[in-house]
């Protein structure tokens, strides 16, 4: 049987291929009453319904990294493994640009999440991929207590990821990183829209599209309730804040020049291509020394990683010398 691809994913994306949900549901038994098959003939899940892809996420991290106790509060985000995997890979491949190559993996790589989440899900991709360490950091309480939960019950993610609460929601680096610690790299999804507003009307067309490309073996009308919620789920500060997007990226930047010497890369989701002339010029305000954009796509969704260092090639080297070439694989 030949495996179709989907579209757009990274290379090492260990979901390139469609899901196989006989596997997935051996991985994780509570996802077979969501699973059905599609107009196609094809086993499938509705993905406008919130618990089938919660139970999907459940059995892909299950299945795939080893993660078998993933739960996230009622209402908060249900990231999509798949985009997020892929950021996690690209992310990787700019850590290799400045090593050589190859890809510095172990214990001795650490990460800097900003609004980690409830979900903790980049840590969690970059701990089983990479065997990467890494500092979670979120303005929301609940998010932390939850991100603190999820690791303490799983054995592979114990003494490798570490969660702190924010107190002041406009410091992203100010007050907010341990003195003089160092991190290889920042990685950021930043909230999309700039108000409550926005986010609804957000929800709001996503579910309407999911409800259009539906299989007609799942075209269950969605209730008012329903509509009130999407897919993914999110609170108000994993969604929205003033300014959206650009201005968050923006005060990211600015706070990143007092911290430049302790991180390596400083990196940022970037969804709206729009926002990225604000984004270059914002950079070059602040001198960045080098700026690097990736792109990204799943399917027919385009995103970019926005990279940028305040690391000379010379103080780049070192870096190298001094951390990653201690780095081993992933035990």
């Amino acid at each position: 049987m030949v495996k179709k691809v989907k579209s757009g994913l990274h290379t090492r994306n260990h979901h390139k291929e469609r899901y196989d949900f006989t596997q997935l549901v051996a991985a994780s038994p509570a996802l077979s009453s969501f699973v059905k098959k599609n107009r196609y003939k094809d086993l499938s899940i509705d993905f406008s319904n919130p618990e089938a892809v919660l139970e999907l996420n459940k059995s892909l991290l299950a299945y795939f990294y080893k993660v078998e106790n993933w739960k996230i509060p009622s209402g908060y985000l249900c990231p999509p493994i798949p985009g997020r995997a892929d950021t996690i890979h690209y992310l990787a491949d700019l850590l290799s640009r400045s090593n050589g190559g190859k890809i510095p993996e172990g214990r001795h790589l650490r990460g800097l999440d900003i609004g980690v989440g409830a979900n903790c899900i980049y840590p969690i991709l970059g701990t089983r991929l990479y065997g990467w360490e890494f500092l979670g950091i979120d303005i929301d309480r609940n998010s932390i207590k939850a991100a603190k939960a999820l690791v303490k019950s799983n054995p592979l993610l114990r003494g490798r990821i570490k969660l702190q609460f924010q107190k002041n929601p406009r410091n992203i680096f100010n007050e907010t990183l341990p003195a003089k610690e160092l991190f290889d790299f920042t990685i950021c999804n930043p909230p999309f829209h700039s108000s409550a507003k926005d986010a609804a009307k957000g929800t709001e067309e996503k579910v309407k599209s999911l409800e259009k490309s539906k299989a007609p073996l799942d075209q269950k009308r969605l209730t008012d309730a329903d509509k009130k919620v999407t897919n993914f789920g999110g609170k108000n500060s994993e969604l929205w804040c003033p300014g959206g997007e650009a201005a968050f990226i923006k005060r990211m930047i600015k706070q990143s020049v007092g911290v430049g010497k302790n991180i390596f890369w400083f990196t940022t989701l970037v969804s709206k291509k729009e926002n990225l002339p604000r984004i270059y010029e914002k950079l070059k305000e602040v001198n960045a020394l080098d700026v690097q954009t990736i792109e990204m796509s799943q399917g027919n969704k385009r995103s970019r990683l926005v990279a940028w260092t305040f690391l000379t090639k010379k103080q780049q080297q070192m870096w190298c010398t001094t951390h990653w070439k201690k780095s081993h694989g992933v035990k």
